[in-house]
């Protein structure tokens, strides 16, 4: 071969290979966009546990198998998620790229649990910061019985424990250290934007009003920080209670509801696109299932949310509360155990109104209302109406309600829901919060399924309207 040809050969030779290493080294890697979990719950009270982001959405459950190891594949964006197998709940920030480990005995959840693996450095840091913030707050309800320097100093006092926290921990990221620094002030702001209603309630002092500095540390909130909003759920509660707030300050100056006042406040005042719909959408989920005017509720909020899957999840509710307004026919309930013993159905109270209450034992609000529901079925015995209270207790909290029905000497007709909060009666009214009253008539057709509460006068009016 002549010499020309043999390094132009060559030549040819070295381009292809320049040529397929620059398509190599150019090739588009696939990023990673999910996050492995994987452990072993000794003693595990479920079957799988139940996940949830950062905005109480359910995620696809982990199944947990019988020996009680688990592993799954999520497809996660970086942010708050919590864990729960119905007893225990633990709190991550999962990134993509993080593959962790997490061990516990669910009988011993705080002394055994241990995370590991990739991006365990923020789990242990959440761990530790609830531990420490709870030490610091004292027990149950306490720290809001303090006066206000001792109950602003506390708080003050964790803030800056928490800095140092998240400060000296190694292994997490300066970007993560920034926004959680940013969030653990806005979890102080919160506490005391929290503390003229809490303190009043639990020190019992109905009238009392911080002092007029007591909110300076409040000045210059901007209430659009979309940032922040995402990544902080103390910053978030922050602007719900602002525009709740403005809401209230709506319904009294125009005599509206303040359901419909907060739909229109947000409407009108919020302008970032991801809060408005996220504010818009939290208070509707709720909301529907308890306003006096669905039609309005309904309109405003579809005519001003712009996510197109939270307006298909309010349009599916409004179309089920629709089936349970006012002169349908009522869902039906059927052989639910009564306290007195064998079971009740809904069509075996036929030829009376029906008072329903759906509650819980474990529910305060619930229990709140026992006396006077007491007192309206002392005033009502013998007429034309039977109290129906129906529990939605879990299965393993049975004995509890049995206990609680005798002790508390609970009168009217005491049932247990077949499936607590997944019972078909429950799922049909919509039932998201509890107590929830419902009247029937006597002929099993819905005369109110957002009745008014038994310490309400109200009920009372109701009643004389249909000559009970």
């Amino acid at each position: 071969m002549p010499i020309v040809s043999i390094i132009n050969y060559k030549m040819k030779k070295i381009a292809l290979i320049i040529i397929l290493v620059s398509l190599i080294s150019c090739k588009k890697e696939i990023p990673v966009d999910y996050a492995i979990v994987s452990g072993k719950i000794m003693n595990a009270p479920a079957k799988e546990l139940k996940v949830y982001d950062a905005n109480n959405e359910k995620l696809a459950p982990v199944t947990i198998t019988n020996q009680g190891t688990f592993t799954d594949t999520l497809y996660v964006n970086n942010g708050f998620y919590t864990f729960s197998d119905g007893e225990n709940r633990i709190n991550l920030y999962l990134e993509p790229g993080n593959n962790l480990i997490i061990n516990y005995d669910a009988t011993q959840f705080e002394n055994s649990l241990s995370i590991s693996g990739i991006g365990s450095e923020i789990a242990n840091y959440l761990i530790t910061k609830e531990k420490t913030e709870k030490e610091m707050m004292g027990e149950g309800t306490s720290v809001y019985l303090l006066e206000e320097d001792a109950y602003k100093n506390r708080f003050a006092e964790i803030k800056s424990t928490l800095d140092n926290l998240i400060t000296l921990t190694e292994g997490i990221s300066e970007e993560f250290k920034t926004s959680e620094k940013k969030n653990i002030n806005y979890s102080y702001l919160e506490k005391l934007a929290r503390y003229e209603s809490y303190h009043s309630h639990y020190a019992d002092k109905p009238d009392f009003k911080v002092s007029n500095t007591f909110l300076k540390d409040l000045d210059g909130i901007l209430y659009d920080n979309e940032d922040d909003f995402l990544f902080s759920s103390n910053y978030k509660s922050l602007i719900t209670s602002h525009f709740y707030k403005k809401a209230g300050e709506l319904a009294e100056k125009d005599s509206i509801s303040e359901d419909i006042a907060f739909l229109k406040t947000v409407s009108s005042l919020v302008k970032n696109e991801t809060i408005k719909n996220s504010l818009l959408f939290d208070n509707a989920k709720y909301g529907i299932t308890y306003t006096e005017d669905i039609e309005l509720f309904y309109t405003l909020f579809s005519e001003n949310s712009t996510n197109e899957k939270h307006k298909k999840e309010i349009a599916a509710s409004y179309t089920l509360l629709k089936k349970v307004g006012k002169g349908q026919p009522s869902p039906k309930f059927s052989d639910y155990e009564n306290h007195k013993g064998g079971v009740t159905s809904l069509d075996d109270l036929k030829g009376k109104f029906v008072y329903i209450d759906v509650w819980a034992t474990w529910c305060g609000p619930c229990k709140a209302e026992i006396p006077a529901l007491k007192e309206i079925e002392k005033k009502y015995h013998g007429k034309n109406i039977e109290f129906v209270s129906i529990s939605v207790d879990k299965a393993k909290d049975h004995e509890i309600w049995k206990k609680m029905v005798s002790d508390e000497k609970l009168g009217g007709i005491q049932l247990f829901a077949d499936k607590d909060w997944d019972s078909e009666f429950v799922q049909e009214y919509l039932i998201k919060g509890i107590p929830r009253f419902i009247l029937v008539d006597p002929n099993g057709t819905i005369v109110n399924s957002n009745a008014p509460r038994p310490s309400d006068e109200k009920l009372i009016e109701l009643f004389k309207e249909l000559k009970i």
